[in-house]
């Protein structure tokens, strides 16, 4: 199925860029939270907390983000779930491993440390999560 029928031009927003990543869909539910909260792969960083589980049943996997009130009020949250949902978008769609579950918990630094930094991190957290699920240490 197309994004925009046969010999309109896409808008500028309305369609994902071709070949971009698949988008993982979004986790909303409370239990959601607490089976990935049980799992025993989470890697920690200065900026947030990854953590993730192979789903059980066959669905395509999900990413949640949270931020409590460490973080600091309701602004200083908004803003690390927004840095959160945006570094998932642009790293975690295309490096995700497919049934896998991942919840994002920012930390106090999420909202302060640069962007290239968040990027790094994801990366080396999702290189770690895969050696833990195949066997490694």
């Amino acid at each position: 199925m197309s994004c925009s029928p046969a010999g309109v031009p896409r808008a500028a927003s309305a369609c994902p860029p071709e070949g971009a990543a698949r988008a993982l869909a979004r986790l909303r539910h409370r239990r959601d939270f607490l089976r990935l909260s049980e799992s025993r792969i989470k890697v920690v960083t200065s900026a947030f907390v990854l953590q993730a589980r192979a789903r059980s049943d066959e669905g395509a996997g999900g990413v949640g983000f949270t931020a409590s009130r460490r973080v600091g009020g309701a602004v200083a949250r908004n803003r690390a779930r927004r840095r959160l949902k945006a570094l998932a978008s642009r790293v975690l769609a295309g490096r995700a491993r497919p049934g896998w579950d991942y919840v994002l918990v920012a930390r106090v630094e999420a909202t302060t440390r640069p962007w290239s930094m968040l990027v790094a991190d994801l990366e080396d957290a999702l290189d770690r999560i895969d050696r833990r699920a195949e066997g490694g240490a």
